[in-house]
């Protein structure tokens, strides 16, 4: 590949990560806001929680209305939609004068990260060549991560002057960023390929790669029976079945490994590791947790197409058993900066496996014709477990407070879940590095 085929290669993945950017971004600078908002509107305990959890209630309208659109309208077309979405979400977020007209708008914008989540790694993977696409798809996780940290940046500039409003007009500037990009970007060679537009496919291809590689993926594409867009009752097909259980399985390993209840406690580790700063201000706690998942996610980035993808899913599923299963002891223990580090090493785990692995895995497992909806699906599953764990996992972890004395019992449950996790990945999940998407789309 020519360093001019090259630069186009990463300009695409650049712009369509701009989605996973607004992604991280746009769930990310509630906190921030959430103090000015109490200041600004008083508003109930019920309506503040439901202000701050109406963006993943969005998410999950968006994956199961809009998701379809991608094999219908395209992958471009739905990340306008997307861009849209969010653009109209920052402008109400902005100017709101209830504090229900906000949440309103949150919504909105929660269904635009919900369908921009199914079609940003979509994109990316359905231009990438086989031997880059695990590193470029990971780009995704990357943008989410670096968005969450440039929200949490900004949010934390913005906060001396109380400009809370400013925290959500700022997104404007990645949604512009991303429809001028659009304005660029071709149709997925791959949707063009599915809908009979061979030439229009080629050309694409041709622009990514040169004229052999070209070639070469429509040769792959063109050897494969034609089919027309599937339906959903095709994923529960056999054979295609396995694919969805991996891609939604790996989508809710990756909200209920227990990861997000740990950093519940990440005051008290840090007061523990002898930073009463940062233990005493939330956003700098936040941007410096989010720094360490940005090391760890650059260190997948390199790991992924030189490993795979199962011996990242392995050792970081393990490691997060092992830091929760320490977390549990160390919980109890008050002194020393132990618990810090197992929380550390949980974090660093699911940045290497379950967070990136997920979307990585849930766009390459589906056959091109089914690619929309079994993402869509997979989605779904992410989005309903990310809305219904803050509503389950406090309530377990105060059980077993009130039963057994301490809330550390409760983690015994997650390192339940992450050996679950691997065990799952040892059995089930399929080696994708090296293999085009067509290959691992006919191997079901």
């Amino acid at each position: 590949m020519s360093s001019e085929h090259r630069s186009y290669l990463y300009f695409l993945t650049v712009f369509a990560a701009v989605g996973g950017f607004l992604f991280g971004y746009d769930l990310s600078i509630i906190a921030g806001a959430i103090p000015f908002l109490k200041n600004e509107f008083s508003p109930s305990p019920w309506l503040l929680g439901f202000a701050a959890g109406s963006a993943v209630m969005g998410c999950i309208l968006g994956a199961l209305g809009f998701g379809v659109l991608t094999d219908r309208w395209g992958r471009k077309k739905a990340l306008y939609l997307g861009a849209i979405l969010l653009g109209l979400s920052a402008v109400g977020t902005t100017l709101p004068t209830t504090m229900l007209g906000f949440s309103i708008f949150r919504i909105v914008g929660g269904m635009g990260v919900g369908l921009i989540s199914i079609v940003s790694p979509m994109y990316i993977a359905e231009v990438a060549p086989a031997h880059l696409r695990g590193r470029l798809v990971w780009g995704h996780q990357l943008a989410i991560v670096v968005g969450s940290l440039a929200s949490l940046l900004v949010s934390w500039l913005l906060s001396f002057n109380a400009s809370w409003r400013w925290m959500f007009a700022s997104e404007l500037v990645p949604i512009l960023v991303l429809l001028i990009g659009l304005s660029w970007m071709p149709e997925s060679p791959r949707w063009l390929a599915q809908r009979q537009r061979k030439a229009e496919a080629r050309a694409v291809f041709a622009r990514i790669g040169g004229s052999p590689h070209a070639d070469l993926e429509m040769g792959r594409i063109e050897h494969l029976p034609v089919r027309k867009t599937g339906s959903f009752a095709d994923l529960f097909q056999p054979g295609i079945r396995k694919a969805l259980l991996v891609a939604c399985a790996l989508a809710v390993l990756q909200q209920f490994s227990g990861t997000g209840p740990l950093l519940l406690h990440a005051p008290v580790a840090f007061r523990r590791a002898g930073l009463e700063t940062v233990a005493s201000d939330a956003l700098l706690q936040s941007i410096v947790v989010t720094s360490w998942k940005l090391l760890w996610t650059v260190a997948g980035l390199w790991a992924i197409d030189r490993f795979g993808r199962r011996p990242l899913l392995l050792t970081g599923t393990s490691a997060m058993a092992l830091g929760l299963a320490l977390a549990s002891v160390f919980f109890t223990d008050p002194g020393g900066p132990a618990l810090l580090l197992t929380m550390l090493l949980v974090v660093a785990g699911v940045v290497v496996s379950l967070a990136p692995l997920a979307w990585v895995m849930m766009s390459e497992v589906f056959p091109t014709h089914l690619r929309g909806k079994g993402m869509t699906l997979a989605s779904l599953s992410l989005w309903v477990s990310a809305f219904s764990g803050p509503f389950l996992l406090p309530a377990m972890l105060s059980f077993f407070k009130e039963s057994l004395g301490s809330e550390a019992w409760g983690f015994g449950i997650f390192v339940a879940v992450c050996l679950f996790a691997v065990a799952f990945g040892w059995r089930l999940v399929p080696e994708t590095k090296g293999r085009s998407l067509e290959e691992i789309g006919e191997s079901w």
